[in-house]
């Protein structure tokens, strides 16, 4: 973009971080996260892993994971097994095929987008906030965008050349 004029855009500084590690239910679009301002590892996922196994019926569970490296070692899979969870990994560069994206594509563009947050606290309130208004006020809007269609190939002959 070029300008007769320089014009200064404000934007956030410093490296504080704020992650969310979620998981949501397909049917019931529930979602379960943790949080926190470090980093995310494989005891992140095992604390994950024990919510979701806390939060839901006497079911069978399968969790659909990217391929993270810290999602496919031992502790993740020896916790899984003793929750009885199944752990489903999507092949490698396909987040299209994980609807935790698209929720995580909604909530940036709901309170990320275009906007500037002064402090810390106020940023990490307006995902928060978000998040937590998932099941009222963007309950439509959702409904819409976390359908189980997804774009599949009849001939993948085709692509594969």
């Amino acid at each position: 973009m070029w300008s007769f004029t320089r014009v200064f855009i404000k934007a956030p500084c410093g490296r504080q971080r704020h992650n969310v590690l979620g998981a949501l239910n397909a049917v019931t679009l529930q979602l379960v996260t943790i949080t926190n301002d470090t980093y995310i590892n494989a005891n992140t996922v095992c604390e994950l892993l024990e919510k979701i196994a806390s939060s839901v019926l006497k079911i069978p569970i399968t969790l659909v994971l990217d391929n993270a490296k810290y999602q496919r070692c031992e502790a993740v899979f020896a916790c899984a097994q003793r929750l009885n969870i199944e752990l489903l990994f999507l092949p490698t560069y396909s987040p299209n095929l994980n609807l935790i994206e698209r929720l995580w594509k909604f909530v940036k563009k709901k309170c990320l987008y275009s906007k500037y947050y002064d402090k810390f606290p106020a940023f990490k309130s307006a995902i928060t906030d978000c998040l937590d208004k998932l099941d009222t006020d963007h309950k439509a809007e959702l409904a819409q965008l976390m359908t189980l269609n997804f774009q599949t190939f009849k001939n993948v002959q085709v692509l594969a050349r």
